[in-house]
């Protein structure tokens, strides 16, 4: 199988400036190798999600979190039949440094981390996705995240020159506001007061990835964004500076590791669950049918959580 199928299921839930929360139901092959600029942090809540990752293939067990460091080439799929679910955050690293006081990034090397090591405050804000976050909220989840990545970082960044945040984030505001327009490095060098060298460097250690595919990647959000509101794929792609739909479906599946058409059924499909099992999914009830993943005609029941999430389930689980 290749890509996401038919049956899998995205849903986006509640997030803020810098900050994505979603939860995915897949089965097979689910995602091509890709790689995002954010991290990405995630709890497996049923089956074995099994990945590549710097060269090593990696297995989360359910209950177990993965870590992923921004622009890292990464694939994703079920270690059995049955498929796996899962819930993640994204984070912006420019939150990331903000709430550590401008230092360069932290790296996990280990991506898998046990959930004894996680601790709950991480995995509060996975319960309730749904819910919007305020400011506040946001800062919150920003300042736990930062806090789990520093306290599992390797030293990887000894020896680098002090960062002139000043002069990056002028650069990073500028690919924000015009992103469909190619910019050429002496106009990033007249923006921030940088040589192009010293500019490429220290824009990967404040915010771990080069300008160019920042700008790449702000485009997808602006594609991603359209074809979630119902616009056809080749006018998404010239709207955001794309070539054509062909040029905008090879960068979205590097990026994302499907393609813009599986990606928007399977948000479809998640969009799709009704209020009924929505409602039953937040009671966390009991019995025989409880805590059940459905993804097409598997069912993937998750373990009991064990990291502070038992309270309300989490993942796309379905009372029955």
């Amino acid at each position: 199988m290749s890509g996401i199928g038919h049956g899998a299921r995205l849903r986006f839930g509640g997030g803020a400036a810098g900050i994505e929360r979603m939860e995915a139901a897949l089965v097979g092959t689910a995602f091509e190798p890709h790689r995002h600029d954010t991290y990405a942090i995630g709890v497996t809540l049923a089956g074995v999600q099994t990945f590549r990752y710097r060269g090593e293939q990696r297995h989360c067990l359910p209950g177990e979190w993965h870590v992923l460091h921004p622009d890292e080439l990464h694939d994703g799929a079920a270690g059995t039949e049955l498929g796996f679910g899962y819930r993640i955050l994204y984070l912006d690293p420019a939150l990331v440094q903000d709430a550590l006081g401008g230092r360069p990034l932290p790296f996990v090397a280990d991506p898998v981390i046990r959930p004894a090591r996680v601790g709950a405050t991480v995995g509060n804000w996975l319960r309730h996705i749904d819910d919007p976050l305020d400011e506040l909220e946001a800062v919150e989840v920003t300042a736990s995240v930062a806090d789990l990545l520093r306290a599992h970082s390797t030293d990887r960044v000894r020896g680098r020159a002090a960062l002139d945040l000043d002069a990056v984030r002028r650069v990073r505001v500028l690919l924000c506001d015009d992103f469909a327009h190619r910019h050429r490095a002496a106009d990033l060098e007249r923006v921030s007061g940088l040589d192009r060298w010293a500019l490429a460097r220290q824009f990967r250690a404040a915010f771990g990835t080069s300008p160019t595919r920042f700008r790449t990647m702000r485009r997808l959000d602006a594609a991603r964004r359209l074809l979630g509101a119902g616009v056809p794929p080749a006018e998404a792609a010239v709207a955001v500076g794309f070539a054509d739909q062909s040029h905008l479906t090879r960068v979205f599946k590097r990026a994302y590791g499907v393609t813009p058409a599986a990606w928007t059924a399977a948000v479809r499909s998640g969009a799709e669950r009704g209020p009924a099992e929505r409602s039953a999914a937040g009671r966390g009830g009991s019995g025989a049918g409880a805590d059940r993943v459905h993804h097409g005609g598997h069912v993937l029941t998750p373990v009991p959580e064990r990291d502070g999430l038992a309270e309300q389930r989490v993942a796309d689980v379905e009372q029955r």
